[in-house]
């Protein structure tokens, strides 16, 4: 059962409309009720189960093979700083960007969002209380993900803990926003399972998780950096190799914000909370 069969979307509307009745009062206590019905949801949904917990462990051994052929000596990384990174990577795209995608747009097919928008819950809260099991079991993941790739590679602690910690923290705000924009422009909860792969794919490939930007020509290089998921990348190497200077932790962190802030915007501007007629 995944997150976009019809089983799991009439489950979802009664358990969403259980959480908004229930959540009556301060934001965070609508969000938490919220967050609590989506996550009953998520435990049912073995789908996306598969696709949140497991594929994100496996990916980061196809990094580690390929890492292993490249030589990384010349741009003063380890393997270790390449497959870390991209665990990362892959754990925000499959358990939070992926998911949301479909949790948002099962919820606006079965009229959840547009029943939810008529008690006390806010536009906001409704879509940060629907991200919240997913960015919760993101996050876990990247710090099990990240730990782990840290022993199994003989790696030291890392030098700059803070950059770590604030790439995750930007990455599960990044993931959620880009959910809600591909959301917008995804018209069933059928075709809510293609609809990702695009950018997953560009970030796979241009983000720094499978091939270095440092190995890119410099040309390359420039254009991927501006890509969604690079900075994110960037300053969880950077705080762990601490090879990353201040202003390009700052670049970084500019770069993330910024599509994190258009994100947003396009939310507002086109994010849809019922089926097109």
């Amino acid at each position: 059962m995944s997150a976009t069969d019809p089983t799991a979307t009439k489950a979802g509307a009664r358990t969403a409309q259980a959480g908004a009745r229930t959540g009556a009062g301060t934001p965070v206590s609508r969000m938490t009720a919220l967050a609590r019905a989506e996550l009953t949801l998520l435990g049912r949904s073995k789908g996306t189960l598969v696709g949140a917990l497991f594929v994100p462990l496996v990916l980061p051994l196809s990094a580690r093979s390929a890492a292993t052929e490249m030589d990384l000596d010349e741009a003063g990384l380890s393997v270790g700083a390449v497959v870390l990174p991209a665990a990362v990577g892959f754990s925000l795209l499959f358990a939070v960007y992926s998911a949301l995608v479909g949790v948002y747009v099962a919820r606006r097919e079965e009229l959840v969002l547009k029943r939810l928008r008529t008690g006390e819950l806010r536009d906001a809260e409704i879509l940060a209380g629907s991200a919240l099991p997913a960015a919760v079991v993101g996050l876990a993941q990247c710090v099990l993900l990240a730990v782990g790739c840290a022993v199994l590679l003989d790696m030291a602690a890392p030098s700059a803990p803070h950059l770590a910690v604030l790439g995750m923290l930007l990455g599960l705000l990044l993931c959620a926003g880009l959910a809600a924009v591909t959301a917008s422009f995804t018209r069933t909860a059928e075709s809510a399972q293609v609809t990702p792969m695009p950018l997953m794919i560009v970030s796979m490939l241009g983000s720094g998780m499978f091939v270095p930007l440092e190995l890119l020509p410099d040309r390359v290089a420039s254009v991927c950096e501006l890509l969604p998921l690079t900075p994110v990348v960037t300053l969880v190497r950077g705080g762990w190799t601490g090879g990353l200077s201040a202003y390009e932790a700052l670049g970084a962190l500019a770069t993330g914000l910024a599509w994190t802030v258009l994100a947003v915007f396009a939310v507002q501007r086109w994010f849809r909370w019922e089926p097109r007629h």
